[in-house]
């Protein structure tokens, strides 16, 4: 017969699991992905190394893990203010936090979004661009629909906007350059969308 957890072995190894999450992510926001290993993850825990391997196989496994759970948090926070207003309000609203959110943690948005990673996380990187993309693509489909912009090929234009803002911010992120891009982010979004005036 196999072995079934108990209730509360399983909260433990919840527990255990949820602090060396949280201890990647200090990590990664404190020395990127570089400085990102098994026994700088266990030492900000607190526990040994091979304490590690009870919940991840390895590195990979640990960061492709700590990538979805920050992508995720970060596509939360963009799909959440690209719902609702004009093309010009929400297309803002998306750069505004996509970038305003990287801006506040360089070093993790670093991370995510540029810096030398294994394969693996590189292909969480892909996720983690395409869901950004979905979210430009709802707010364009939306402005054609209701005549606010031109129509336009929606996946190359979404697309397009992913991979200007991360290539804007890369100087920023790792530089540590405190000139604000944002504005400029937005105006060139609107640009590149053909947002009317009468819209912005």
């Amino acid at each position: 017969m196999p072995y079934r957890r108990t209730p509360a072995v399983q909260a433990r190894l919840d527990a255990g699991r949820e602090k060396l999450f949280d201890a990647a992510i200090e990590v990664l926001s404190t020395q990127g992905y570089a400085g990102l290993s098994i026994a700088s993850v266990a030492a900000a825990a607190g526990v040994s190394a091979g304490s590690v391997y009870t919940h991840f196989e390895g590195k990979s496994d640990l960061v492709v893990a700590i990538f979805r759970e920050v992508c995720s948090r970060e596509v939360a926070a963009v799909v959440a203010v690209s719902g609702h207003g004009s093309t010009a309000e929400r297309v803002t609203a998306v750069v505004q936090t996509f970038a305003g959110r990287a801006l506040k943690n360089r070093t993790m948005a670093y991370a995510l979004l540029a810096e030398p990673v294994d394969p693996a996380v590189d292909a969480e990187r892909l996720v983690f661009r395409q869901k950004f993309t979905d979210a430009f693509a709802d707010a364009i489909v939306a402005g054609i629909a209701a005549g606010e912009i031109p129509e336009q090929d929606v996946r190359i234009s979404a697309a397009g906007l992913v991979g200007a803002v991360g290539e804007v911010l890369v100087g920023p992120l790792s530089s540590q350059n405190s000139v604000d891009v944002i504005p400029g982010l937005v105006a060139l979004s609107l640009r590149t969308l053909g947002v009317r005036d009468g819209h912005a």
